[in-house]
């Protein structure tokens, strides 16, 4: 299993629209993405967030990644700081 990880921060003292940004992602998620698993992590407080997207193979990651990289963000969501990839070695269901 591979993972594609994605950080963001929002402008100081933005509230950014996190309503709007689960909606995309969920739409975004579906269709030939392949996406296994996705998370969207969010500190209100410290306006940051990131976004974990686990996918079975190493060639659907690199599609996710396309297509993340390709769309347009939310107005008022920030901006993203980095996007790393990894490959899953341990996942809790294994224990």
């Amino acid at each position: 299993m591979y993972v594609r990880i994605a950080r963001f921060e929002a402008a100081e003292g933005s509230d950014p629209p996190i309503d709007e940004i689960r909606k995309r992602m969920k739409e975004g998620t579906r269709g030939d993405m392949r996406v296994q698993r996705g998370l969207m992590l969010v500190d209100r407080a410290k306006g940051r967030g990131a976004s974990l997207m686990f996918c079975e193979t190493e060639e659907d990651l690199r599609r996710v990644d396309e297509y993340m990289n390709a769309i347009t963000p939310v107005p008022g969501a920030g901006t993203r700081t980095s996007v790393e990839m990894y490959e899953v070695v341990l996942d809790s269901d294994e224990l």
